[in-house]
């Protein structure tokens, strides 16, 4: 089944670069900024966008993506804006679209609505924090009805087992979380990262994305050593609100200056 965000982690990586994956929160501060701010992150080097839908238990986000997420709420963002989104990025720029969300928003549209309704809209699949290959049967169903992405987290506390059924279950590609704890900006990438990633290959994973903590171009270039791409979030969110769309591009630009891979040494 082909899938879009694996197509575009190849585009990236023909092209000698670490894929970069960017987040925004939907509806922060509004709809209509976060379609422009996703524009801006795959105008800037962004290769996958990942859009979160607010979520009013937030159990993995850090503190700003919660303040932003409760600000979308209070604004009165819905569940159901998430397609006219997801749409409205699709039409204008050829990165491969995610939605990060928690199960429960998902279950009370219903799976089959949900799936449908986001490819409709041109979105490449799910990320799903919260739920595990073993209790996602309905999920991946409906994604194979549809030809959606299925992307599954991993992190340093995966058991061999459980790291294998995570692997044959994602498609598209598998988030390796790099730190445990909540979403947030860190000075260093953890140190655990490469070995979550390395189990993750050996598992049979063909792409791997690293996500907590990155938010310099220096990060992304030593993700890029051992793995298919980079995930940023926190370092972006509070620009649309605070400081407009053109930070969150210029932001994306610093960026994706850590994405090109080095080259081998003559002779190596």
């Amino acid at each position: 089944m082909k899938s879009k965000t694996a197509a575009a982690i190849a585009r990236a990586r023909e092209a000698g670069r670490t894929a970069l994956v960017g987040y925004l929160p939907a509806g922060f501060p509004d709809a209509q900024t976060t379609i422009d701010a996703a524009v801006a992150l795959a105008e800037n080097g962004a290769d996958v966008i990942e859009i979160g839908i607010p979520y009013s238990d937030p159990v993995m986000d850090g503190q700003v993506i919660q303040a932003a997420t409760v600000q979308a709420l209070q604004n009165g963002f819905r569940v159901s804006q998430i397609f006219d989104i997801v749409a409205g990025i699709t039409a204008r720029c050829g990165a491969a679209v995610l939605v990060m969300t928690y199960w429960n928003p998902v279950m009370r549209m219903g799976v089959d609505e949900f799936s449908r309704r986001l490819a409709e809209a041109g979105g490449a699949g799910l990320i799903t924090p919260d739920l595990i290959p073993d209790e996602a049967a309905e999920w991946i169903e409906a994604s194979d009805r549809y030809g959606l992405d299925r992307v599954f987290l991993v992190a340093p506390s995966t058991s061999p087992e459980r790291m294998a059924m995570t692997v044959k279950a994602s498609r598209g590609f598998v988030y390796a979380v790099s730190v445990m704890g909540v979403t947030g900006a860190r000075e260093n990438v953890s140190v655990a990262a490469q070995q979550v990633v390395e189990a993750a290959h050996a598992a049979g994973a063909e792409r791997v994305c690293v996500g907590l903590g990155v938010s310099k171009p220096e990060h992304v270039r030593e993700i890029g050593e051992y793995a298919e791409g980079a995930i940023v979030g926190t370092a972006r969110v509070a620009a649309p609100g605070a400081r407009g769309v053109d930070a969150v591009g210029r932001l994306a630009a610093e960026l994706s200056s850590g994405t090109p891979k080095a080259r081998p040494a003559a002779g190596a």
